[in-house]
């Protein structure tokens, strides 16, 4: 993304339509995961609802995983 568009909930949108959209197809909770360094993806995912569940390593990269439960 440019950096013009950045800060504008873009990502927080887009992850919270593809929630909706899980819900509708009768998927009950999703698994998101994001960089360690990732704090802007961090954010929008606990802005979603995610639960932080741990972290592990994926090809020397530390990647978090957060569940999102759709109730």
């Amino acid at each position: 993304m440019r950096p013009s568009e950045r800060g504008k909930g873009y990502a927080k949108e887009m992850l919270r339509l593809n929630i909706q959209n899980a819900k509708a197809m009768g998927i009950e909770k999703l698994l998101v995961t994001c960089d360690v360094n990732n704090t802007a993806s961090e954010k929008n995912i606990l802005a979603n609802g995610g639960v932080y569940e741990n972290t592990i390593d994926v090809d020397g990269s530390k990647m978090k995983r957060y569940w999102i439960f759709n109730d």
